[in-house]
């Protein structure tokens, strides 16, 4: 009988709570409002907090279907650079970080590139997925970004790019750091072709990604609340010795000092940015034409 007390009860007991509770995780998620939300309706409202307006972090393939067209896209294949090229180890080795992070969402790296369109417009969009090592932006990212610009520019399609990331990547160092200036040179190869490039800062965009590509779009888009900076709210803090704001570094703190161009809620970027897009072209069409007939005209002075 004590053997049935002890041992057997307690088992199935026990069986019965993580049942129980996988179930009610499943059913209901939290907010930092400290709100209970159903799953359901968070999901349906595109993971904002149907509470307080909260825009919770998106994987690349949730971003993707959230923002192309009936929800249609083809991922694009990158090319993925050999893993720690360093040796890193710190408190763990970086290979095995690697091996986590892409158990944990499936990924080669953090970012990814896919096509589709944005009404009816056939575009390239790159995504960050914050869940693989913060979003950080190594050697991977970097080629994964640049090859997102040559098929825009082989294609002539606009680019758009939604960051989500606490910067570069300290596991592979100055290898990181490089890809802030390769990305910032393929960003001005899609300018100089009349390519449009639109950014979309989200929750967080940090570091060596806005000193870089995240802020050379032609339009710059911010989700609602999304932390956007460089150094972190208490380094700046401790550096000035002064007291900031509490909305310092949020999208709309930034915006209203002229770092973004908009702050856009998710379940609106597909048709504001497919407007934008329809802005944009017909610039760059009407750009090239005029560069058409300026040489023509040139040709025909020389001729004469």
């Amino acid at each position: 009988m004590n053997w049935i007390t002890k041992f057997i009860k307690p088992k199935i007991k026990s069986l019965f709570e993580k049942k129980s509770s996988k179930v009610e995780s499943n059913l209901w998620t939290t907010c930092s409002c400290k709100n209970l939300i159903y799953s359901d309706d968070m999901k349906s409202n595109l993971k904002v907090c149907p509470k307080c307006g909260e825009h919770h972090k998106l994987t690349c393939k949730e971003r993707f279907e959230t923002f192309f067209d009936e929800k249609e896209f083809e991922i694009i294949e990158t090319p993925i650079p050999k893993d720690d090229p360093l040796n890193f180890e710190d408190k763990k080795k970086y290979t095995d970080r690697l091996k986590a992070a892409r158990k944990l969402t499936g990924q080669d790296d953090a970012v990814l590139i896919a096509r589709g369109k944005v009404k009816g417009i056939d575009a390239v969009v790159g995504a960050q997925d914050f869940r693989f090592i913060g979003g950080s932006f190594g050697a991977a990212s970097g080629e994964a970004f640049i090859a997102g610009a040559q098929r825009a520019i082989e294609n002539n399609m606009p680019y758009i790019f939604f960051s989500c990331s606490g910067g570069q990547r300290m596991h592979e160092s100055s290898i990181a750091l490089m890809q802030m200036s390769r990305t910032a040179l393929a960003v001005n190869e899609l300018k100089k072709k009349n390519i449009p490039f639109i950014v979309v800062l989200t929750n967080p965009t940090t570091g060596g990604v806005t000193a870089s590509w995240a802020m050379l779009g032609d339009v710059l888009i911010g989700e609602p609340k999304s932390v956007i900076g460089f150094a972190g709210r208490r380094v700046i803090q401790d550096t000035v010795r002064e007291t900031l704001p509490d909305d310092f570094q949020t999208a709309e703190y930034v915006k209203d000092h002229g770092g973004i161009d908009l702050i856009v809620e998710r379940q609106y970027l597909n048709s504001t940015i497919g407007t934008l897009l329809n802005v944009l072209l017909k610039k760059a069409e009407a750009q090239a034409k005029q560069e058409t007939n300026v040489s023509v005209d040139q040709s025909l002075q020389t001729a004469s």
